[in-house]
């Protein structure tokens, strides 16, 4: 404190948060994704997260964003070079293969953003709720993920009136897993809050387990009835909230207590006992799946929302600039404005602005005339 005091007297000041890396990046030593590394580097709540901010960090992320704009920047070329010289013979754009360079742009980009979507869910993590009727043993599952008592477990319907949310992680993929009220027509207020929070639970969900007595289900189905066999309305209420299209697993709990054999898994349907931890390792196997990733995989980068919305533009722009193409040198100007699209929301995740740099390209490399 002490020598801060005394550097104060000689002028010095304490950096303001972040100022380092500000300071890095106006210098450019640093781009935009990379800046954002940094922080993302101190923020990470796992090993992967961390292992994948750093890589972000040294610059693949931002080298793979600069690939694409210098591919874009060619195809831009080429289209400006059509605009600019229509008395020329020769096809600029069919000669330099510009379908197929869109193509493969377009094509590399979903790879990046197949990579940033794993990113952003090793960043942010998986939300996970847990749905279904009272007593379908939830918060028993939430237990045996969390291999910890959170939750209160008894033979009593309704036990959990509230949302319980426990983080957890699977081969370095941090999920947030919900317990949640179940669902039951009642008239208890309370319980009535809780279960109006479950569904809005559901509706910010990145994945929903929903829970069924798998007793009930080898009989019946998976798929929660009444008594007289018709759906019940909690299970037609789910059902118009699975029809968003939701990673969406029906979980048949309690196969302990099953007389028959236990039937086989499907893509949509697991079955398990909390209890017993019997099929726990396939759900977290299933849960990993959903978060797309891989036992003892290692994702490219880390990544953000607003990479992911910029990317997405970016497609959409290349989406449409393909369309244009295909109409030939009737839609050229809408060409270029596309492409320029493309290159300008790609260019946010790194901050670089293009349109200097294009004009350079264009008078340094193209050699037009006689």
């Amino acid at each position: 404190r002490r020598v801060l005091e005394a550097g104060a007297t000689l002028g010095v000041r304490l950096a303001e948060p972040g100022e380092f890396t500000a300071r890095a990046f106006d210098n450019d030593k640093l781009d935009l994704a990379q800046a954002e590394a940094v922080a993302d580097l101190i923020d990470a709540s796992t090993e992967r997260a961390a292992r994948s901010a750093a890589r972000s960090l040294s610059g693949e992320f931002s080298r793979r964003i600069e690939s694409l704009l210098a591919a874009l920047t060619e195809l831009r070329m080429l289209v400006e070079a059509t605009l600019d010289f229509p008395e020329e013979e020769l096809d600029f754009l069919e000669s330099a293969d510009a379908a197929g360079r869109l193509d493969q742009c377009r094509s590399t980009l979903a790879g990046v953003l197949a990579s940033a979507r794993q990113g952003a869910l090793l960043r942010d993590g998986l939300t996970v709720v847990l749905v279904g009727e009272p007593n379908v043993g939830k918060s028993s599952l939430l237990n045996a993920l969390a291999g910890a008592e959170l939750a209160i477990v008894t033979p009593i319907a309704g036990t959990t009136r509230d949302r319980i949310a426990q983080a957890i992680q699977i081969e370095g993929v941090a999920l947030r897993v919900v317990d949640t009220a179940g669902l039951r027509e009642t008239e208890d207020p309370v319980e009535r809050l809780g279960i109006e929070r479950t569904w809005e639970a559901i509706r910010e969900a990145d994945c929903v387990l929903q829970l069924v007595d798998a007793r009930e289900a080898q009989t019946l189905g998976p798929e929660p009835v009444s008594g007289g066999g018709a759906p019940s309305s909690v299970s037609l209420a789910l059902a118009a909230e699975r029809e968003a299209g939701l990673p969406w697993l029906v979980v048949c709990n309690k196969c302990d207590l099953l007389t028959a054999g236990i039937p086989d898994d499907t893509p949509d349907t697991l079955w398990l006992s909390a209890a017993t931890g019997e099929g726990i390792d396939r759900l977290r196997a299933r849960l990993l799946a959903v978060a797309g990733g891989e036992p003892g995989a290692e994702s490219t980068f880390i990544a953000r929302e607003r990479h992911l919305q910029a990317l997405g533009r970016g497609d959409s722009a290349l989406a449409a600039a393909q369309a244009c193409l295909a109409q030939g040198n009737a839609a050229l100007e809408l060409l270029a404005e596309e492409l320029r699209l493309a290159q300008q929301a790609l260019g946010e995740i790194t901050g670089e602005l293009t349109a200097d740099a294009l004009l350079g390209e264009i008078f340094s490399r193209f050699c037009i005339g006689k």
